[in-house]
């Protein structure tokens, strides 16, 4: 057997559930949570080779119109998101977009359309793990931006506001589990969270939030509606799970050309002469 850190889980190099090691990635990372997905994000970029494939970690680089750019399953919900987003911080990654699908809990959101998320309700576990429940979880402002900008160039119908995750699918978000067992407490989940303005369900994005902020890292997220839980609806398609990944792919190329003039300028943060000159 190899000797490593158990602190580090380190195994020849390689970080043990993801299977990547430093350099690997790139500093831009898309993270899908289905790993047969990641192949298709693939395909949408100039190009793309594969990097590593273990449990639910697959993970791809590539180029997006000259942007260096790489993407990595998650898996699904925070306690498998959070090991992906450790163990690639440790070995060079700062920015990490969300993927996905997600269900709409208002009724004027049609499914196709993307939520992009400004905030989320921690209603996951594996983020109680890291900091109290009253810490928030609120995506990269710049992130959000590059995001709104791509899905404008790209005329995809889009919504920006707070996200709700949740640990489970059933019970979590308030359907009935098997022989329509529902605790009491989760009864009015919907109509709270409605009444509370949120637009979404999903099931890994305030976890993503929570580590970011936690660790200094960017994030955002970016899901395509494929369930309507006031209309009933329930839609999914190629080209609809194909639109996050279209409007990520291009926010990571306005982010790289955003963080190389901001090197330039010697400034922090992106100012309206860096959005201004943007070339969409």
């Amino acid at each position: 057997m190899p000797k490593t850190d158990a602190t580090k889980v380190v195994i020849k190099g390689k970080q043990y559930h993801i299977h990547c090691g430093q350099g690997d990635l790139a500093k831009y990372v898309l993270m899908p949570g289905d790993p047969w997905r990641v192949d298709k994000v693939g395909e949408l970029w100039d190009n793309f080779k594969p990097v590593a494939r273990y449990r639910e970690y697959f993970s791809i680089r590539g180029k997006y119109k000259g942007a260096d750019i790489a993407c990595l399953s998650s898996g699904i919900g925070s306690p498998a998101l959070s090991i992906a987003f450790e163990e690639s911080i440790r070995i060079g990654v700062e920015t990490f977009i969300r993927i996905g699908t997600c269900g709409s809990i208002v009724k004027e959101i049609n499914c196709g359309d993307i939520i992009i998320s400004s905030a989320a309700v921690r209603l996951d576990g594996a983020s109680k793990d890291y900091v109290m429940t009253e810490y928030p979880a609120v995506a990269d402002f710049e992130v959000v931006l590059a995001l709104i900008f791509a899905a404008q160039k790209l005329k995809i119908p889009y919504h920006l506001g707070i996200t709700a995750s949740t640990d489970t699918f059933y019970c979590g978000q308030g359907r009935p589990g098997f022989q329509n067992y529902q605790p009491s407490f989760k009864k009015n989940l919907l109509k709270d969270l409605q009444n509370a303005k949120v637009k979404n369900f999903e099931m890994e994005t305030a976890c993503l939030f929570t580590l970011a902020n936690l660790y200094g890292k960017k994030a955002g997220s970016c899901c395509v509606v494929i369930a309507n839980r006031v209309t009933n609806q329930f839609i999914i398609n190629k080209e609809f799970e194909q639109r996050p990944a279209l409007i990520a792919s291009e926010a990571v190329r306005i982010l790289t050309y955003w963080d190389r003039l901001k090197k330039k300028k010697k400034i922090k943060y992106v100012n309206l002469d860096i959005i201004k000159s943007l070339p969409l």
